[in-house]
């Protein structure tokens, strides 16, 4: 098919010689015809989305998603268009529901974290993040049935098209020379071609450089299982989850040469034969070999716990109601071909627990399959074999009656992998599922009653299936952070290891953000600790500052095994370590975890504060009746009244009122330090009108990784914080306004109550303002005697009335840090993400890897955080006697009653 060419290509080609051309962007000789696609890749005024569905996620060795099988269509997109379109074409193409749509995809350069759209912010986002790719892939999952009425909704745009077919790029590169042994098989992609990634001006990834392939059908069947898939399929163990050590270890023997996953067998590349090409193997040695695996003919074996293949029906793709029934029909009888015996096992399997018996296998191998139903006397029976003529696995022999009457689902035992697979798809769709719930759910949709080990199990061998394992990724710490300063140079992590070789600390500020906190915050840092939802109980300590829009900027984050006195004590240091500014910070932390002293030794000239959201949390707590007056809503009322008073008559207004309510709830106020909590008293930078939980921001982006090991937690927290500062930086870019929106807004609040003040001139800095109350102004020194300016950085009133009047810039007195310029320096540097895909390890990598031993940390009860405080105040607990119901006496009860 020849490639027709504008005029302008034309043109631009002309000026530039060929081989010069392909010399300088450093492409080799083979992608010489692609050189002609680089004019459309280079100018994007649109971004085609490659969208695929009906696949499932896999989880590589070193904790990358890949997207296996379903099907891809093409969709293209520009800044312009909007989310609730695209989710209406999307979910007309696929034909789901348009509620229950989800559409996710992956940062440039992370397939670890999915990041969701869900409005049209997240969609322009999505555009930026690749700015210089051609393409971007979406995954979309729900539930099947597209209602047709929702594309008339009034509003909806029509803008919203499919990208047009233009000539496929493989197309272009299929007689380049290529020493790969790997078999690639592409996604099946309907309405147009799926054109490759081409970030950083690599337009085209070469054929012999892919290090995954998806099956098709189509491939499959053309590729002999005993040549392929038999042969390189995942190892799976044959594990009963009732069996016993003995059985356990006859079932792996008899699998220890079978290689397959949760899907089924996996193409994959040969690593070991140093480039050569791939031999095929004469049919006659292939048999001889898959008879080598035989298991004797005496060995009976209940149902087989290999991997089926991917072409059967995914419990993930249909409703269980017509899963089961997909399930029944999936052994029809005699002449039924499979493509291997691992497809026809998965297959019986299914076919079994659908009719609800349970079988044995006999004379089970690569090359035979007998199997009865384990009821005595029962005639159920089936027999298969590998057919030469027909190049497949056939049913030779069956008998379909069942004399038993059921008998042998009374003692149904499924098999571990079939119980993990369906776990598995089930947490893929909720990952905190609870044991108990999933028991439910499994009786309910397929009638076989799990016990509560059974699921737990499952839970964790389905969860390793997707996240990898939570041991070894102790074991990538060192790599990861090895990579993640080089990537960031200016920033500080460290790993801390005990003697015993067991992780202790980890500490990581990232260069972008130290520099956003000292150039553009103010010198505020919360410092709060939150659970990592980890199986090994690690605390994540973070400090945090404000930008100027009072969002939360993070500064630095600390992975410790426990929270103590000492870990905080090592977190404070290390921060210490990367904060250079001299003046004086403002440390703020939650008044039970005593880190007052702590902070004071450590940082001269440093003020501290107790958290207002904790404290507010801490006096509901103690705050016990009875109450009078207007009642217990009252109090945190009066509480957040008093904390923002400015004056020292209006703090003991507040105060007296609480009083009133409840003596107690004043009484334990009144121990509380004012100097540490009140504006009247504090004398650091004011900070107290903060009354959210800062520590939320990060319990949610946990709870994002509940189920993940570590390095993904870790690679989260970068992932994060890298969106975020390229949201603020985008956002920014756009304001057109010299405060930031907050700001702004509040002294857009402050100019309207100026109108009607007037204002007598004293001198040329001092000035009387008059409006509900008479006010003294110094512009020179930016305070007013009502103390608003002093407080919030911003102009009261009465200096906006004055500014109005003498004609100042009412912009020239407020904060610095308020400036949208300030809020820009925030956001200015970047984070850039580290490749933590494993197999681009260079051998050196690989050895520190191998020759590095990081095990996790020793798993402690630590008391929660929600745990119910003991009493304050000392007293103790009064114990009713216990009082005998036949003689009155106390001491004794009825039945140690020594009365006749």
């Amino acid at each position: 098919m020849p490639i027709v060419l504008s005029p302008k290509f034309n043109t631009y080609f002309s000026n530039t010689p060929f081989q010069s051309f392909s010399v300088v962007l450093g492409f080799p000789s083979t992608f010489k015809p692609l050189l002609f696609l680089l004019p459309v890749l280079m100018a994007r005024p649109k971004l085609i989305l490659i969208c695929q569905s009906l696949g499932k996620f896999v989880t590589n060795e070193d904790g990358t998603l890949l997207y296996a099988g379903g099907e891809a269509h093409a969709v293209d997109i520009t800044p312009e268009t909007l989310f609730n379109d695209l989710k209406l074409k999307l979910a007309e193409m696929w034909n789901l529901a348009y509620e229950s749509l989800s559409i996710k995809y992956f940062l440039p350069g992370n397939r670890r974290t999915l990041i969701t759209l869900a409005n049209d912010k997240d969609l322009k986002r999505m555009y930026e993040f690749h700015g210089n790719s051609v393409t971007a892939d979406v995954y979309i999952q729900g539930k099947a049935g597209f209602d047709r009425e929702a594309l008339s909704f009034p509003g909806r745009t029509a803008g919203l098209k499919e990208a047009e077919a233009i000539m496929p790029v493989a197309a272009c590169v299929a007689a380049a020379p290529t020493n790969s042994d790997i078999v690639v098989t592409p996604l099946v992609v309907k309405h147009s071609i799926s054109v490759p990634s081409v970030a950083n001006l690599t337009p085209v990834t070469p054929v012999s450089s892919f290090s995954h392939t998806t099956s098709t059908p189509g491939a499959a069947s053309s590729t002999p299982p005993d040549s392929t898939s038999d042969a390189n399929a995942k190892n799976s163990p044959s594990v009963d989850m009732d069996s016993t050590p003995a059985e356990t270890v006859k079932k792996r023997r008899r699998a220890a040469s079978r290689k397959g996953d949760a899907n089924g067998p996996t193409i994959v590349a040969n690593t070991n034969d140093g480039g050569k090409k791939r031999k095929t193997t004469p049919r006659r040695k292939s048999i001889s070999k898959r008879n080598t695996d035989a298991v004797e003919d005496d060995v009976e074996q209940k149902q087989d716990n290999s991997s089926g293949n991917a072409a059967l029906v995914s419990s993930a793709d249909v409703p269980p109601e017509r899963l089961m029934e997909l399930w029944k029909d999936g052994i029809t009888g005699v002449g039924q071909e499979f493509k291997s015996v691992y497809e026809f096992r998965e297959a019986l399997q299914r076919y079994a627990i659908a009719h609800r018996f349970m079988y044995r296998l006999k004379k089970n191998d690569t090359n035979r399959a007998s199997g009865r139903c384990i009821a005595e006397d029962c005639s159920w029976k089936i027999y298969a074999s590998w057919d030469s003529s027909t190049q497949s696995f056939k049913i030779k022999n069956m008998n379909e009656t069942h004399t038993c009457g059921g008998k042998s689902w009374e003692s149904a035992h499924p098999a571990k992998n079939w119980v993990v697979s369906i776990i598995k798809d089930r947490l893929q769709d909720s990952p905190h599922h609870k044991p108990k719930q999933l028991a439910k759910s499994i009786l309910q949709d397929f009638g076989v009653e799990l016990n509560y080990t059974q699921v737990w199990r499952g839970i964790g061998d389905a969860r390793q299936q997707l996240h990898g394992s939570y041991k070894e990724a102790y074991n990538q710490l060192p790599w990861l952070c090895e990579k993640m300063t080089e990537a960031n140079p200016g920033s500080l992590i460290k790993l801390f290891i005990s003697d015993e070789k067991r992780f202790e600390r980890l500490f990581l500020s990232f260069h972008a953000s130290i520099h956003g906190f000292q150039i553009g915050c103010r010198p505020i840092l919360f410092l709060e600790a939150t659970s990592m939802k980890s199986k090994f109980h690690e605390v994540l300590l973070t400090a945090s500052a404000l930008d100027g829009d009072d969002s939360v900027f993070p500064v630095a984050f600390g992975v410790v095994d426990n929270e103590n006195n000492d870990n905080w004590q090592w977190f404070l240091e290390q921060l210490k370590s990367v904060l250079l500014i001299s003046q004086s910070i403002t440390f703020v932390s939650d008044r039970e975890k005593e880190l007052k002293s702590t902070v004071l030794n450590l940082f001269e000239n440093a003020h501290h504060a107790y958290s207002i959201y904790h404290l507010l949390e801490s006096f509901k707590r103690s705050s016990k009746g009875p109450f009078n007056g207007e009642g217990k809503n009252s109090l945190p009322i009066n509480f957040l009244a008093a904390a923002h008073a400015i004056r020292l008559d209006t703090f003991k207004l507040h105060t007296e009122q609480i009083k009133k309510v409840s003596s107690q709830a004043y009484d334990w106020l009144m121990d509380v330090e004012q100097e540490y909590w009140t504006s009247t008293s504090f004398k650091g930078e004011p900070y107290n009108h903060v009354t959210l939980n800062v520590a939320e921001t990060y319990t949610k982006w946990m709870e994002e990784v509940r189920e993940a090991p570590i390095v993904q937690k870790i690679e989260l927290l970068q992932c994060k914080t890298m969106e975020l500062i390229n949201t603020g930086r985008t956002d920014s870019s756009k304001w057109c306004t010299k405060l930031t929106p907050l700001k702004e807004q509040k002294l857009r609040e402050q100019r309207n109550k100026a109108y009607g003040h007037k204002v007598l001139f004293s001198s040329d800095t001092l000035f009387e303002v008059h409006g509900d109350s008479t006010n003294v102004v110094n512009v020179e020194t930016w305070s007013c005697s009502c103390l608003g300016w002093k407080r919030s950085g911003l102009p009261c009133s009465h200096a906006v009335a004055v500014f109005s009047c003498t004609g100042r810039n009412i912009y020239d007195y407020c904060s610095r840090y308020f400036t949208a310029d300030s809020f820009r320096l925030t956001y200015s540097e970047t984070i850039n993400s580290v490749n933590s895909n494993m197999q681009s390890m260079n051998n050196d990598d690989k050895t520190k890897l191998e020759t590095t031993l990081v095990l996790p940390p020793v798993t402690s009860r630590s008391p929660t955080q929600n745990k119910k405080k003991e009493s304050e105040t000392g007293a103790v607990k009064r114990v009713r006697p216990v009082t005998c119901t036949r003689c009155k006496e106390t001491g004794h009860n009825k039945a140690t009653c020594k009365a006749n």
